[in-house]
């Protein structure tokens, strides 16, 4: 049986994004986004029944601050109390888990969508996605960016302007670009 460029993309699997269906998902959650972000008046309790309709699953007391923009909606998780500041960005192509308690600086970018090295792949219109796994009670600081594939264990700090390229341990602290876990200190 052969995919639909939806079931490849959900797979993490070579895709086009021009496909219709796939781009029918994404004008859907436009008009989603257009909605969520027009809320910032509204009460926290409006903002997550709404917050509910877009996105894969929400835990109970999670929140996020709009402006906020992604590609699908329906690949992202978040758990209970999880909280993202204002112009957070998900690429979500596939799935993004972010776990209970964990607190997303402003601006921060996580990305899932990746896009094949070879050129010709690339001129064919080819990408796909690598999920990102951010576990429990994770503070990411402002303006940190997430690359497709990586994960994050529980209780680690992501430091404010990172560019995390590889997997941060459980209590670690990782800084800088790219960035690395620091020592733990004595």
């Amino acid at each position: 049986m052969r995919l639909s460029e939806k079931q490849k993309m959900l797979a993490g699997e070579a895709y086009r994004f021009s496909d219709p269906e796939i781009q029918a998902d994404h004008a859907a959650a436009k008009a989603w986004m257009v909605r969520y972000n027009a809320a910032l008046a509204e009460p926290a309790p409006a903002r997550h029944v709404l917050l509910a309709e877009g996105l894969g699953e929400v835990g109970e007391g999670a929140a996020i601050r709009p402006p906020f923009h992604c590609d699908y909606g329906y690949n992202i998780r978040l758990g209970k109390d999880v909280f993202l500041n204002f112009n957070c960005v998900i690429l979500d192509v596939v799935g993004v888990t972010i776990g209970e308690g964990t607190m997303i600086g402003p601006a921060v970018q996580i990305y899932t969508a990746d896009h094949p090295r070879d050129p010709e792949q690339r001129r064919a219109g080819l990408e796909f996605g690598r999920p990102v796994s951010i576990g429990r009670n994770v503070w990411i600081g402002g303006g940190a960016i997430i690359l497709p594939g990586v994960s994050i264990g529980d209780d680690a700090v992501i430091g404010a302007g990172s560019v995390v390229t590889r997997d941060v341990p459980a209590g670690a602290t990782a800084v800088g670009n790219p960035a690395r876990v620091l020592a733990p200190r004595d």
